[in-house]
């Protein structure tokens, strides 16, 4: 994943507007709190294919996005999975 390419700036910057600017899990609970990161629900490097899906993505204030990612590992944390669990893949070929 090229995140300094023009590609993946042009996404994180719909994602951003979509979001509003705040973070997602802080607005859950109502808090409006700046969102700094563009987080893959579905890690990039283990599901490549969407890397690129705009469904996929959601903006994280930086303390967010921390609790997301075991940083030893890289991996998600438990609280990373339950997102993923909580954002299934589109079912292709439904209207």
């Amino acid at each position: 994943m090229d995140y300094k390419s023009a590609r993946w700036r042009k996404l994180r910057d719909r994602v951003q507007r979509r979001d509003k600017y705040l973070c997602r899990e802080n607005a859950r609970y109502g808090r409006m709190v700046p969102g700094t990161v563009v987080h893959h629900i579905w890690p990039a490097e283990d599901y490549p294919k969407y890397a690129w899906c705009e469904w996929n993505l959601v903006l994280l204030s930086a303390a967010a996005h921390n609790a997301m990612h075991d940083r030893e590992t890289n991996k998600l944390t438990e609280f990373g999975e339950s997102w993923r669990r909580r954002t299934p893949p589109p079912v292709q070929g439904v209207l």
